[in-house]
């Protein structure tokens, strides 16, 4: 019987931001894992950890404990990641945050304090990640992060963090530039809404699923699966000439604001 081609077979990546089964990241990290890829996983804290060592098993993936709010931690994650891994290829950033005040009301409300907090948290971690995976990708690799239409329109009760993503998309591009000579390929990946634990937190989110499954041009909303299903693309040998880029799994929303 003839070997099935596993395109990631023989790549090594981190997870960050795995929370349970309807974790975006947990798509990603299934679809990287049926095609041959390695991980390891991150997980917040003792709460958390119950919610994602179930997974994590389900793809032969160690867990290392990372709170990026603590100094080191993140650090201390990639080089264990590394470590277990004999090596990185490609690395997912999978993690936002905001205070729920700030959240849910408008931004023209919106606190310096807590506008720093989700800046910092949602959007600088990437440019730390890319810091820190940068020495292991001596041979080249692939950095991911999570983005939302939110950030190219003004969607109602996305709140502040429709601003904070469209920092995270700056820095991609950014990060693109001074990471391509090394041969570092960068992107956002920006899925149409999926219920998460995260989306949980954002006001009339159900109101926004429907809008979205009503205008997008598919009619129907995207799964986590297909998500996961680009990210193994870009990380793959498919995505080699690509970087800098923010792609739509949306269902077309995009198109059609």
């Amino acid at each position: 019987m003839q070997t099935p081609y596993l395109p990631l077979a023989g790549r090594r990546g981190l997870i960050l931001g795995v929370a349970n089964e309807h974790s975006i990241a947990w798509g990603c990290a299934q679809q990287a894992y049926k095609q041959g890829a390695k991980l390891v996983f991150s997980y917040l804290n003792d709460k958390a950890k119950p919610h994602v060592a179930p997974l994590a098993e389900r793809v032969e993936a160690p867990m290392i404990q990372c709170d990026v709010t603590h100094d080191g931690s993140l650090e201390n994650f990639v080089q264990q990641g590394v470590a277990h891994l004999g090596g990185l290829d490609f690395a997912l950033h999978a993690i936002a945050w905001a205070p729920a005040a700030d959240l849910h009301g408008r931004v023209t409300d919106s606190t310096r304090e807590g506008f720093g907090q989700a800046t910092a948290i949602s959007c600088h971690t990437f440019a730390e990640l890319g810091k820190l995976c940068e020495p292991h990708m001596a041979q080249g690799g692939t950095l991911v992060t999570l983005t939302y239409l939110g950030a190219n329109l003004a969607v109602p009760h996305y709140g502040m963090m429709g601003p904070v993503k469209a920092a995270l998309e700056g820095m991609v591009r950014y990060m693109a530039l001074e990471l391509g000579p090394k041969g570092i390929r960068v992107h956002a990946v920006s899925p149409g809404p999926i219920m998460t634990r995260a989306a949980s937190g954002i006001a009339n989110f159900d109101q926004l699923l429907e809008n979205a499954r009503q205008r997008a041009p598919l009619q129907r909303l995207v799964t986590q699966e297909e998500v996961g299903a680009l990210m193994a693309f870009l990380v793959g040998p498919g995505g080699s000439g690509m970087t800098g880029q923010t792609l739509f799994v949306d269902g077309g929303m995009h198109a059609v604001g």
